[in-house]
C-alpha cells in the first residue's frame, strides 16, 4: 500500500548530509512546490566523460527504412514478447548474428 508523502515546504530546508537529504525526500514530495525551487547550476562534465559521450553518440544506431510482410513483423514480435524483449531490440538482433555469421564465411 503507497503512503501518502507530506507536503515540502518551499523554500527546503539545509541538509547537514546526503543521508538527512534522502530521508526528507522519502516522507516528502515536492510536486506541489517544484515551480519555487531555485534553478540549480549545469553539471560541469571532466573532459574524460564529455569525450565518452560524444563516441557513444556517434556510435549511436541510424534509423533505417525496411519493408517486413504482416506475417514477418507478427511473428517477430511473438518471439520478442516471449523473450521479454522488443520485436525491434529482437530484429536487430538478428541481423547482428546474420552479419556476424557471414562475415565469418567471407
Amino acid at each position: 500500500m503507497k503512503r501518502k508523502l507530506q507536503r515540502a515546504r518551499a523554500p527546503l530546508p539545509k541538509f547537514p548530509s546526503d543521508k538527512a537529504a534522502a530521508e526528507y525526500f522519502q516522507t516528502h514530495s515536492v510536486a506541489e512546490v517544484w515551480n519555487q525551487l531555485a534553478e540549480g547550476k549545469a553539471a560541469k562534465l571532466s573532459k574524460s566523460l564529455a569525450k565518452a559521450i560524444r563516441e557513444r553518440h556517434a556510435a549511436a544506431k541510424a534509423p533505417i527504412s525496411i519493408r517486413l510482410g504482416v506475417d514477418q513483423i507478427a511473428a517477430a514480435r511473438t518471439i520478442a514478447s516471449a523473450k521479454s524483449v522488443g520485436y525491434q531490440t529482437q530484429l536487430r538482433m538478428w541481423i547482428a548474428e546474420g552479419i556476424r555469421r557471414e562475415a565469418k564465411q567471407a
